[in-house]
């Protein structure tokens, strides 16, 4: 009996940290860099951003891929592109106080949940 207490203690204790890890993860905001290969000025915007990376998760999308053509056709001039939890943000280059004036307020805002 001990020992089926014992395993389901360690599974629910497993449970939770992955449940926090998710939430975590969940909580932090999607900042989408919209790039193709090669992009120069897109690789000087990934090193702008490398102070901040534990504020956001980084997605990349290639604008070339055939599944990303919508994208082409709207940014094909204007890489690096970002977008902010689906919304733009900011584009050519890292605009820091406009990327930590959105960061902030998403931060207060996953704060008060």
């Amino acid at each position: 009996m001990f020992q089926l207490r014992y395993l389901h203690r360690v599974k629910h204790l497993a449970f939770q940290a992955t449940k926090r890890h998710f939430t975590a993860q969940k909580e932090k905001p999607v900042l989408t860099l919209f790039t193709k290969n090669p992009c120069p000025l897109c690789d000087d915007a990934k090193e702008v951003l490398v102070p901040y990376m534990d504020r956001f998760i980084l997605e990349q999308v290639d604008i070339t891929l055939p599944e990303n053509t919508a994208w082409y056709d709207r940014y094909k001039h204007d890489i690096p592109v970002f977008h902010l939890n689906g919304q733009f943000l900011m584009m050519h280059r890292v605009n820091i106080k406009k990327l930590e004036r959105h960061l902030s307020r998403l931060e207060q805002n996953y704060a008060v949940k």
